[in-house]
């Protein structure tokens, strides 16, 4: 199955000159997302993950999916002040100010083996901020998996040493 039909240009989104990568079309298609997911955790065979830890918004959409299917535990990572719970955080820089990531304090055990997944590695920020807040609670970082990734951002750099995977790259 060609899943790169299923994503779909949408130009100048959020703003001008942003060429956006739609993957609401591959929602839409039942049997397209099963095939990412069989694709997306094929990806993590071997690899002994623990835990899945997936980012807030669109990340989450096929994260939980993956924990599910290798039968281990969901770390939803959110925008500060959206977990109910005690937390731990991590400030990365955006192109204008930071941000903070937050999981539950109590979410990774230290020696869990974790695969962060998100649906786009654009600059690296994010995916490197995670990487490290899983890192500071104690986990091992085993893959950063992405539905796609944007080479020419050059995202990949900022997680250097770490095995990144895809399905898509632009």
């Amino acid at each position: 199955m060609d899943l790169s039909k299923y994503i779909r240009d949408v130009e100048n989104f959020p703003k001008e000159g942003v060429l956006f990568k739609d993957i609401t079309p591959l929602l839409l298609s039942p049997e397209a997302t099963r095939e990412a997911l069989r694709q997306l955790v094929a990806q993590a065979e071997g690899l002994g993950v623990t835990k899945v830890a997936a980012v807030e918004s669109r990340g989450f959409f096929f994260g939980s999916l993956i924990a599910n299917e290798l039968g281990v535990g969901y770390v939803p990572v959110r925008k500060k002040g959206k977990l109910p719970y005690e937390t731990i955080s991590m400030e990365y820089d955006l192109e204008y100010g930071t941000d903070v990531v937050e999981i539950h304090a109590d979410a990774i055990n230290k020696g869990d083996k974790v695969l962060i997944h998100d649906d786009v590695l654009a600059t690296g920020g994010t995916a490197e901020a995670v990487m490290k807040l899983v890192e500071k609670a104690g986990g091992e970082v085993v893959l950063m998996s992405f539905l796609m990734k944007l080479n020419f951002l050059h995202g990949e750099e900022k997680l250097a040493g770490k095995t990144v995977k895809c399905l898509f790259e632009y």
